[in-house]
């Protein structure tokens, strides 16, 4: 990285940089350190350095989410092992 530095002006979301900033304290940098790494990671992958997708689950994955919301512990099936949940599917 070069020694020559440039100022960027960017809007955030002022709970975000809160947010963000207290994070970044606790991991022993400041926010300007931060977005340097990311900016790094990025150029280092060429590209966002995590997926980002637009994939919205369809109908029946969101039913099926509500649905397990809903479930409590004791209406739950649990497994003791994979073997165990494999025997249950072929019922």
């Amino acid at each position: 990285m070069s020694n020559k530095y440039s100022t960027i002006t960017i809007e955030l979301d002022s709970e975000l940089k809160q947010q963000a900033e207290k994070l970044f304290v606790s991991l022993g940098m400041d926010l300007s350190t931060a977005i340097n790494l990311f900016l790094e990671k990025c150029v280092e992958v060429g590209g966002i350095p995590f997926l980002i997708t637009t994939e919205i689950p369809n109908e029946e994955t969101i039913a099926a989410m509500e649905e397990a919301s809903h479930l409590t512990a004791e209406k739950a099936k649990t497994y003791n092992s994979v073997e165990e949940l494999l025997e249950d599917l072929k019922k």
